[in-house]
């Protein structure tokens, strides 16, 4: 597509400035609009760079991705007293969301990206799509992208139908400075995408950038999330429910979570995980609690609306693909875009096609690595389909 087309991406995190900075590179005029009243940098713990959220430092940025993460030499496996239970060579690259978000919003155009501005509602025609600001203002483009997370007012507003699905339990989330740690423990998980199963859960870990994006030993952070099954119900309302009294839907943040129950969560690691890991969950000073569900869509595309990564497809983390899902979605896009001389509303039915089938399959594999790893207890460390990546884990990375 040749002409000039103006776009706008709603969401301003790592897959809305991805998506922006791919139309912005195929030639269209592209406004990100972001909820939040500040920038986002601090949220969130690590990020796996996936080939697919690396591709656009590779090819198109001029940041170079090892200065924006952590290389990893092994996949390592801990049992009873810090035994190594399995371990094998795998290399992964390592990020903060931090980290990455800076990076990203480094690249885009500081002018186009607007602060505070909550979308009420989104309508169409046959030729444009308009956005109606919380703040009454309005604005139209001749497509609108949807990039807004889990909690995705797009999908709220098109497709209303999908609702998440609870997975039967919840992730409990933190990180550590690990010169906070014993050299005992860091010479343990260090060095590695690191795993501890027991009998009502499991914790997943790795090291990250430090605060300001430090990837010098000693300056890093060690992250983790560590799943425990946690009732549908009374029991998830309570746990979920902040020191003020309110219910979280997707989380409970740092700083907001009811002591009795991160006591609850410490001991219960004490009593059960590793020690190189017990020592990694009860020195996280705010840990915080993220609810595990999956959200399916059956539509991604309406008109010149469409949404994008976790805006359509939520999927659990267990193949820790979110961001690259959002990734491949906004170069799925940028292909389309760049390949094809169709209408907007062509050629987004297009992308929609494979991108639905990406989604699904995406889906059904964190659903399976979930039941193994939580419920049937049969997680098998050599099974390459219960690697991370987004297609299946059947080939390493590339870096």
């Amino acid at each position: 597509m040749k002409r000039q087309v103006s776009a706008a991406v709603v969401g301003g995190s790592i897959g809305g400035l991805t998506t922006a900075l791919l139309l912005d590179h195929v030639g269209f005029d592209v406004t990100v609009y972001e909820r939040s009243s500040r920038e986002l940098d601090g949220r969130g713990g690590g990020i796996v760079l996936q080939p697919e959220m690396l591709r656009w430092f590779k090819e198109i940025s001029k940041q170079n991705p090892s200065k924006l993460s952590i290389r990893s030499s092994a996949l390592r496996y801990l049992g009873p007293e810090n035994s190594v239970t399995y371990e094998e060579p795998v290399q992964w690259r390592f990020s903060s969301w931090s980290t990455l978000y800076r990076a990203l919003l480094a690249d885009f155009r500081p002018d186009r990206y607007f602060l505070d501005h909550s979308v009420a509602n989104v309508q169409q025609d046959l030729d444009c799509a308009t956005l109606f600001f919380e703040n009454g203002d309005s604005a139209a483009f001749d497509f609108v992208i949807f990039a807004d997370g889990i909690t995705s007012t797009g999908r709220q507003l098109v497709f209303p139908e999908a609702v998440p699905e609870y997975s039967g339990y919840v992730g409990w989330r933190g990180t550590v400075p690990e010169n906070e740690l014993s050299p005992e423990s860091m010479k343990l998980m260090g060095d590695a995408l690191g795993y501890a199963f027991v009998d009502d859960g499991h914790i997943c870990m790795y090291p990250i950038p430090g605060p300001n994006g430090e990837i010098t030993a000693g300056s890093r952070l060690m992250n983790y999330v560590y799943y425990q099954n946690v009732a549908h119900g009374a029991e998830l309302d309570a746990m979920m429910t902040d020191i003020d009294g309110i219910r979280g839907i997707v989380s409970v943040p740092p700083g907001r979570v009811q002591e009795k129950y991160i006591r609850e969560m410490k001991k219960h690691a004490t009593e059960t995980l590793p020690p190189a890991t017990a020592e990694l969950v009860t020195k996280t000073a705010q840990p915080y609690i993220q609810v595990i569900f999956d959200v399916r869509v059956a539509r991604m595309v309406t008109g010149r609306i469409a949404l994008l990564g976790d805006a359509a497809f939520v999927a659990r983390p267990h193949a820790a693909a979110g961001s690259a899902k959002a990734a491949d979605d906004a170069w799925a896009l940028f292909d389309e875009f760049n390949e094809s001389d169709a209408d907007i509303a062509t050629i987004l039915s297009q992308w929609e096609t494979h991108r639905l089938e990406v989604g699904n399959k995406l889906i059904d594999r964190v659903t399976l690595m979930g039941r193994r790893a939580q419920f049937e207890h049969n997680w098998v460390p050599a099974d390459q389909e219960l690697r991370f990546g987004l297609k299946g884990g059947l080939l390493q990375p590339q870096y």
